[in-house]
């Protein structure tokens, strides 16, 4: 069983996705960066799939941040895809998925990553 970390400002879409993932996998879920922070420095984690308009960080500060500090394969999901989506592949995200997105192609990216 992988561990998954799901950040995102939208109680929506964070709680789908930790309901989804679930399913097969440990999924924590954090509302903010500092939350995220929190809990990277206590669990280990496989991928972290992380929206990038997050109270605490800047745009892709976060990004920056994971690989640096734990080096975890992070997906990126935004609502604003025409800022972020380049700049996140350009800075080492595996997948960068716009919202809304298609569910089944996040999770077909996250079973990738995890080589399942």
């Amino acid at each position: 069983m992988f561990k998954i970390l799901v950040i995102d400002d939208n109680a929506i879409v964070r709680e789908t996705l930790q309901t989804v993932f679930s399913e097969k996998h440990e999924c924590h879920i954090a509302d903010s960066a500092i939350e995220a922070i929190q809990l990277l420095a206590f669990e280990n984690y496989d991928l972290v799939i992380t929206d990038v308009g997050l109270p605490g960080f800047n745009r892709l500060e976060i990004l920056g941040y994971i690989q640096r500090q734990y080096a975890i394969p992070v997906i990126v999901i935004s609502g604003h895809p025409d800022l972020y989506e380049a700049a996140a592949v350009r800075s080492g995200a595996l997948a960068f998925f716009a919202k809304p997105f298609r569910l089944e192609e996040l999770e077909s990216a996250v079973a990738e990553a995890l080589g399942v």
